[in-house]
């Protein structure tokens, strides 16, 4: 009996060991790869991938509750507040509450919002596990998106200047956010240039060892 208890006991560790929650928040410029990647990402280790565009747009579609207040402060040319990102932000988070994890794409983006996902994470006794920034030359990125710019038919992708104040914003916005992980031994930097295996594998890596 003690024998059987034991074995069950080894196989319950390593049962939840193996299964834990991983909650990754995924950086990137523009033009980086991100999204490709999240898409590996998420099928390989079984993430519930969360793009906050991709929220926003099914809660305005749908004129859920949050969708039609978040469309006031637009229709108003305002930002719209942390609060009612984060609660679309949570509601995804509560609707898939046997996922084995999320990878947290387009968000944080600000110091603010991410003291409130991890008060939010804490609150469900999970956390983020770490968070993974894209690096790469910035004018090896301006070229890519230039590039890309002729067939997606996006304007903000056709225009060099747009291009650039969007890489300025970022660095300006990303940087005491990988700061405040940093702080937190949770920051991972992969280079972002190469093929899209060789950059999974880089990121995979990482994740494996978390």
């Amino acid at each position: 009996m003690i024998f059987l208890c034991l074995i069950v006991c080894k196989f319950v560790v390593y049962f939840n060991f193996n299964n834990k929650m991983i909650n990754i928040v995924l950086f990137g410029k523009p033009g980086a790869g991100k999204g490709t990647q999240a898409e590996f990402l998420k099928e390989k280790y079984t993430l519930t991938h969360l793009s906050t565009g991709d929220i926003f747009r099914f809660n305005i579609k749908n004129e859920t509750e949050l969708g039609l207040l978040a469309k006031t402060y637009m229709d108003n040319g305002d930002l719209v507040p942390d609060s009612v990102t984060i609660q679309m932000l949570q509601s995804e988070v509560e609707k898939n509450s046997q996922s084995r994890g999320f990878l947290f794409d387009g968000f944080p983006r600000t110091i603010a919002q991410a003291e409130a996902l991890d008060a939010f994470l804490t609150s469900k006794n999970e956390e983020i596990t770490a968070t993974i920034a894209l690096e790469a030359d910035d004018e090896i990125l301006v070229k890519r998106l230039l590039e890309r710019g002729k067939t997606s038919g996006r304007t903000d992708d056709q225009d060099e200047e747009k291009i650039r104040n969007r890489y300025q914003e970022y660095n300006e916005k990303t940087a005491p956010l990988m700061s405040y992980y940093e702080a937190q031994g949770k920051f991972y930097a992969v280079n972002g240039i190469g093929s899209i295996e060789e950059i999974t594998e880089r990121l995979s890596t990482i994740i494996d060892k978390l």
